[in-house]
């Protein structure tokens, strides 16, 4: 993450990694997510579901901050985001 200015407590500040989870049919793809990412993590993808529309797709999954935006904002709650244990964000480093 990029500051402004240098925090004072940057030595102890962890910054949280999310890992995405779209449920593909529930989606009805009003592209709320994509819109508002403010990390711009997802993208309306050119496939349809079941039911005509273009979910979300993940097209840069790492820079996910678990900011959970997507979740508040989706009307079918088709979307959520799981906190990466420290471990998991520790391997990929």
């Amino acid at each position: 993450m990029k500051y402004w200015r240098k925090p004072l407590d940057i030595d102890r500040v962890k910054i949280p990694k999310g890992e995405l989870h779209i449920l593909w049919e529930r989606c009805k793809g009003c592209g709320y997510c994509v819109e508002f990412c403010p990390k711009d993590v997802l993208e309306l993808s050119l496939e349809f579901n079941s039911k005509g529309y273009h979910p979300p797709i993940v097209k840069n999954g790492t820079t996910c901050v678990h900011c959970q935006l997507c979740e508040v904002l989706c009307p079918e709650f088709a979307i959520y985001c799981v906190l990466k244990n420290e471990k998991e964000q520790a391997h990929e480093s």
